[in-house]
């Protein structure tokens, strides 16, 4: 006797159905695509930057639950934000730029603001995600493999880029159960590289495509779906994820 098997018309939730996913710094490049990739898994989206027109279209685009206008350096801003957020499931933080130059010759205010930025920015995230992120729910951050090789110029962001993978291993010790993690890139191809250099921007595509292992540049959709990945493995905490295309092995 035979049995027919029926297929089953039962389709699972997306992995990230229900949840809550925070993007500050959500309006354009890694930050907005990570936005429309969780979206994509079942997510609902709170975006934040600084500028309101970018915002609304990127919150369109994603159908954001709700946005903030507000610039994630200023302390008291982003405190307010966390206040009067619900309980959510995921944060990432995208927000903040290197900053280049010779460090003897650098203002110490220019410097300060620098370290601010970034460690600073890091801790006061955690402290108020530690009341809002729902356990085993994801802390994730920003950070870079460019500067890992001392330069001239570089010297600011390489000892930040230093510090950042023990700040986040720590945190996730103290903020546990909920999991924190760090994505360091390379060169992505972004609004925001495209402001930064300019003129030179098509002339670092080419290199990279020459160099590089891959044999292409790193976009943003490269960076969201593992900063995807790391909100939905639930094993991931404390750690230093690369995304540069090989570029640190490379690169002169």
């Amino acid at each position: 006797m035979s049995i027919a098997l029926i297929p089953s018309t039962i389709q699972p939730e997306p992995e990230l159905y229900g949840q809550t996913v925070v993007v500050i710094g959500g309006s354009a490049g890694i930050g907005l695509e990570t936005a429309r990739q969780a979206r994509a898994k079942g997510a609902r989206i709170i975006l934040t930057a600084r500028t309101p027109d970018h915002l609304n279209r990127a919150a369109s685009e994603v159908d954001a639950l709700s946005t903030a206008v507000f610039d994630a350096e200023d302390s008291n801003a982003l405190d307010r934000f966390f206040q009067n957020l619900p309980q959510i499931d995921h944060v990432m933080l995208t927000a903040g730029r290197p900053i280049y130059g010779r460090m003897l010759d650098m203002d110490i205010e220019q410097a300060r603001r620098s370290l601010d930025g970034h460690l600073l920015l890091m801790l006061q995230v955690a402290r108020n995600a530690a009341h809002k992120v729902r356990p085993g729910g994801a802390l994730l951050f920003m950070g870079g493999t460019g500067a890992r090789r001392p330069a001239l110029g570089v010297g600011l962001t390489s000892a930040v880029t230093a510090a950042m993978p023990a700040l986040t291993a720590n945190l996730a010790l103290e903020l546990a159960p909920i999991r924190v993690n760090l994505i360091a890139a390379g060169f992505v191809d972004t609004p925001l590289s495209a402001q930064l250099l300019g003129d030179e921007l098509e002339n670092q595509r080419k290199q990279l495509r020459e160099k590089l292992p891959i044999g292409r540049v790193v976009g943003p959709a490269d960076v969201a779906a593992l900063a995807v990945h790391i909100m939905i493995n639930t094993a991931l905490t404390g750690a230093t994820y690369d995304v540069d295309g090989g570029q640190q092995f490379v690169a002169a």
